[in-house]
């Protein structure tokens, strides 16, 4: 038994009085609103109605029941109501990863103006510098950098951006100005990541070329290791982004800049492309606006 649509059904007899008037109103058959009212009835162990073969009129038990039942009808349908509405106009709660270091700089800048927007909507924004599982984590919405390798998830590319290699222009006049991959090679480094792979990765006519400087400095952060780099320390391979302050402002210098890797997407992915709440909609393509033609 359908215990709601046996409850709509209930609540449409008791309003018309009449089985026959009620399956008018509900579109359905009268034998299917007898069975129904029959179901109901032996499910609740009472009798509902009084039937004679001219009147219908609601028991003790039915008078009861009627107050609750279209007391949970009514709360169904501002439920439904409710998520109409929600799916109209932006609301509810959108939790968001990013990268830290890109998170910092640029998506939590345009999660605040987005916010700003739509004042109905709560964001929880997760930095986390590693591949997160949106499906597993329960967050709706990530900001990735690499190509997307889970084929369940549906990727929006917002733009795209290099790995680059920098110094300070302080220590590249003091060691020279590298002019192949190959010159690096024994060259004092810094790195933003321990666990990273001890190559440096360059292309060089269709090839890759791997090139191993020394490592003089590490840690366990980007933005520490940029700030090495931008006093002098050595080299350092980042993505564009986040050195491209520091160029700016002549703190720090690109070097090799022919031979780089191919250029790597930045996208908005999430789990479903079906059925999306609107504030997943209009978060998508609020991004996709404060990025567009992103090219760093």
């Amino acid at each position: 038994m359908d215990r709601f649509k046996a409850m709509q059904t209930f609540v449409a007899i008791a309003e018309q009085g009449s089985l026959t008037r009620a399956a008018d109103s509900l579109g359905s058959s009268l034998p299917a609103v007898v069975r129904s009212l029959a179901a109901l009835e032996a499910h609740l162990g009472v009798r509902l109605f009084h039937r004679t073969t001219r009147r219908l009129s609601l028991t003790e038990e039915g008078r009861h029941y009627l107050a609750s039942a279209r007391d949970v009808l009514h709360a169904a349908d501002a439920a439904d109501l409710a998520l109409k509405a929600e799916a109209h106009e932006p609301a509810g709660q959108l939790t968001i990863t990013a990268p830290v270091l890109f998170g910092h700089m640029y998506v939590g800048p345009a999660i605040t103006r987005f916010m700003k927007r739509y004042d109905k909507v709560r964001c929880s924004v997760l930095l986390y510098d590693r591949t997160v599982n949106l499906l597993e984590e329960n967050i709706d919405i990530g900001i990735r950098i690499s190509p997307l390798e889970d084929s369940s998830l549906v990727a929006q590319t917002l733009g795209t951006i290099r790995r680059v290699v920098a110094a300070s222009p302080d220590f590249l006049a003091q060691h020279g100005t590298p002019r192949h991959p190959r010159d690096l090679a024994g060259a004092p480094c810094v790195r933003g990541r321990i666990d990273a792979p001890p190559q440096w990765q360059f292309h060089e006519g269709g090839k890759t070329v791997s090139v191993t400087p020394s490592n003089r400095l590490e840690f366990n952060h980007l933005a520490p290791a940029v700030e090495a780099c931008a006093a002098g320390m050595g080299f350092g391979t980042f993505f564009s982004y986040q050195v491209l302050p520091y160029v700016a402002q002549g703190r720090l210098a690109l070097v090799l800049e022919d031979y780089e890797p191919p250029p790597r997407p930045v996208s908005v992915i999430y789990p479903s492309a079906r059925l999306l709440p609107a504030r997943t909609r209009a978060f998508i393509d609020w991004m996709k606006t404060e990025f567009s033609g992103l090219r760093m």
